[in-house]
């Protein structure tokens, strides 16, 4: 049975995406069997990763719906082989608004995802920045959440609103969501903030916090112009060490039993 993590912070610009596409990419090049779920109608995890959203005859909006089964939107072996996606494209915007008057409205990604559960070691979900139905969805069909903050002013305002979120998904809808981890982003260490958000964060959450932080770095930024994570972009990068870092005590915090984490496993 795989560990299904929902990636969530509902403010934008807090390097979710760029987590999750990184993390599903450093967990499968570890020989972790490992499924990136993107359900932000943006779809920049898609592209990202390196699918092209203009040639997708379905995605996941087409298996919310019922239209067709989750396998039949499942894309196979995506720049590494025990990565496989599920990709989204904007008519998932559509999905918030159609499953409003849907009966069990709140649990449709869980039953929409079940049938895949046992393939994999780890499920990724990229949600979107926000709290509407589809981040709801997503929280009710995961097991914990992965909450990237931004070293930056104002980090943790308004994570409170986050927090009663997936304490209302505990209380209703699925009582053992757990937090598996809270990561730093976008840290530069020449700079106080960017050490007083990591104290504040500390703090507030404890052992929760990975002791890896994901640096500021201009070829992680540069990655997904190009469709392609960072470790296909520049494995030698400081953002590529960090996110397999990152993958690595992931791995050690959720017990996967995967092996070391290392760049390896890349189709050319």
């Amino acid at each position: 049975m795989s560990r299904v993590i929902a990636i969530a912070n509902q403010k934008g610009g807090v390097g979710k995406t760029t987590t999750a596409v990184n993390l599903a990419a450093s967990l499968a090049a570890s020989e972790t069997r490992t499924l990136l779920i993107d359900g932000d109608p943006q779809g920049n995890a898609t592209s990202g990763i390196g699918l092209d959203r203009g040639t997708l005859r379905t995605s996941l909006y087409d298996a919310l719906m019922g239209d067709v089964g989750v396998a039949h939107v499942l894309r196979r072996e995506v720049n590494f082989p025990l990565l496989d996606v599920v990709p989204a494209t904007q008519d998932l915007v559509g999905a918030e608004i159609e499953l409003v008057s849907r009966r069990g409205r709140e649990t449709v990604m869980r039953r929409t995802i079940a049938s895949l559960r046992d393939d994999y070691d780890v499920v990724l979900i990229d949600c979107p920045p926000s709290l509407g139905l589809i981040t709801l969805n997503m929280l009710t069909a995961a097991d914990a959440v992965l909450i990237p903050i931004q070293c930056e002013y104002y980090a943790l305002e308004g994570l409170s609103q986050l927090l009663n979120t997936i304490k209302l998904v505990q209380q209703n809808f699925n009582a053992a969501l757990a937090i598996d981890g809270v990561l730093l982003t976008m840290y530069d260490s020449r700079l106080n903030l960017s050490r007083q958000v990591a104290t504040e964060a500390q703090e507030y959450f404890g052992a929760k916090v990975f002791r890896t932080v994901i640096p500021r770095n201009v070829r992680l930024a540069e990655a997904p112009s190009f469709g392609k994570p960072i470790l296909l972009y520049d494995v030698n990068s400081v953002g590529a060490r960090s996110y397999l870092a990152a993958a690595q005590e992931l791995v050690k915090r959720i017990g996967t039993g995967a092996g070391t984490v290392r760049a390896r496993g890349a189709r050319a």
